[in-house]
């Protein structure tokens, strides 16, 4: 049994790794050996029973001029069996007769590296027609006595745009600002383009775009996927490749320049065959438009430099409304809005002798989402109170914070109130406090002098300093008479 089990695992992994190898196979074909100065030299790589998903470029051809890539695929059942393969071909034009080399070199595809020998490549006068010699073939020319011609392709208008956006054009100091880098195509639109390298352009253009002295929010699209959009009652199709709200420290002016993008466009061939590539690759740049936004400072207020500023509600919590005196409880102090969750800071602690607190716990949540940043930041408090009476917590915390819509200070203020009874702990909390410092090692210390067994030394010593001072006096004195 055992070994029957082993032969059926050897018998399919031999199975996986010939349709892997399959799968897998890629064959180079180089163009012609002498071609005409009208004609075209071409680099085709064809994989067979799988798609390009990717490619690096193509090696370039001294005496060449690339013009463009175009890809095509077939497939083929053959009893009952189905092959297919897909093709990537590379167009070189000749710029001048002679011969030139091409080199060795290798093609990345799928991520896999596969080489080439290259060859040489004579070019000639100009040619009128070539048939089966040329870099062009028909399967049916010999049918249908035609020759095979180099297909000729063309560009179609597009119905497309690249944009930079932002929200707002004038700000606060600390209110979020939106910033989109997208790219755009009406629902009419029929040119085809295809993303080039967006990561490494987008990394360069970010260096540019992203202000400096502001707390960055970034969305992190991962995947460009399109969304309809309704501009000027026209609808877009929507490719968004960037998203982050900024908060500028300062005021100032914040400048957004103009950013290019770089597009696959496809030039589609103006008569179409069955066999022969559909479109050729060709590429278009886009430029965004520059912004300006204006931060202004916020009013005068004591607070200007530390407050938040948003649009923020309270949101509190608490274990329990009546307690004994001593006895601990929880109150929660949430902060919950639009706006830096991160730069928002404690609830200022009103001073008072009977109500006692610790450090709060924080917890905050973030969301980013709908071209705004909101959230909430909560400070969980254990509170004790050591007198009975009735405590109204508004008297003992407060949030204060800049409300950019209404252009006002504002202040979050509990609504709690708390019955305390039972007898007052005020000594308790009293005896009970560390006092800190020296206090802690009165239990421990001597309580004599440190420099009561250096007496008898420092008086020995003092006397003879006064000693030696009279008898200098002395001296002096004698001399002078």
């Amino acid at each position: 049994m055992f070994k029957t089990l082993l032969c059926l695992s050897f018998v399919c992994l031999s199975f996986l790794v010939v349709n892997f190898s399959q799968a897998q196979e890629v064959q180079i074909e180089l163009g012609a050996d002498e071609i005409g100065l009208n004609e075209t030299f071409t680099i085709k790589v064809t994989l067979a029973n799988d798609k390009i998903k990717s490619y690096d470029q193509f090696p370039e051809i001294p005496g060449f001029q690339k013009q463009g890539i175009s890809q095509s695929s077939s497939m083929n059942i053959i009893n009952g069996q189905m092959s297919s393969s897909n093709s990537i071909i590379q167009y070189y034009k000749p710029s001048r007769k002679g011969q030139f080399t091409l080199g060795n070199f290798s093609v990345l595809i799928n991520g896999a590296l596969f080489d080439s020998p290259g060859k040489r490549i004579t070019v000639t006068d100009p040619v009128s027609s070539r048939g089966f010699g040329g870099n062009v073939t028909d399967p049916f020319a010999d049918y249908f006595g035609r020759v095979a011609e180099e297909p000729e392709f063309i560009e179609l208008e597009d119905d497309a745009f690249f944009s930079v956006s932002v929200d707002k054009k004038e700000i606060f100091a600390g209110e979020g600002l939106n910033l989109n880098v997208a790219f755009y195509m009406s629902e009419q639109n029929q040119a085809p383009f295809q993303f080039y390298e967006a990561g490494r352009q987008l990394d360069a253009i970010l260096k540019k775009l992203k202000p400096n002295s502001v707390w960055e929010e970034n969305f992190n699209i991962t995947n460009i996927e399109p969304e309809m959009v309704n501009i000027n009652g026209k609808k877009w199709i929507r490719y968004k490749v960037y998203e982050a709200s900024f908060f500028p420290f300062s005021e100032g002016k914040i400048e957004i320049p103009r950013v290019p993008w770089e597009m696959i466009k496809y030039r589609v061939a103006k008569n179409p065959s069955f066999f022969g590539a559909s479109r050729q690759e060709d590429f278009k740049t886009f430029y965004s438009s520059p912004q300006t936004i204006t931060v202004k400072p916020l009013p005068p207020h004591p607070l200007k430099n530390e407050v938040s500023v948003g649009v923020f509600q309270l949101r509190e919590n608490i274990s329990t409304l009546e307690v004994e005196t001593g006895q601990g409880f929880e109150y929660n102090f949430g902060v919950n809005g639009v706006g830096n969750i991160n730069s928002v800071s404690p609830p200022k602690r009103m001073t008072g002798t009977n109500l006692n607190t610790f450090d709060p716990n924080v917890r905050q949540q973030i969301n980013r989402g709908y071209g705004r940043v909101s959230g909430i930041k909560e400070f969980n408090y254990y509170i004790t109170i050591n007198e009975a009476g009735n405590y109204e917590l508004d008297d003992h915390f407060q949030w204060i914070y800049f409300d950019p819509v209404r252009a006002v200070y504002d202040t979050l203020m509990p609504s709690a109130k708390i019955i305390v009874s039972g007898e007052s702990k005020v000594n308790q909390a009293l005896s009970g406090q560390r006092l800190g410092g020296i206090y802690d090692r009165i239990g421990t210390e001597s309580n004599q002098f440190l420099n009561e067994q250096y007496k008898y030394y420092f008086t020995t010593v003092i006397n003879l300093l006064l000693l030696g001072a009279i008898a200098l006096l002395a001296v002096l004195i004698i001399k002078k008479k």
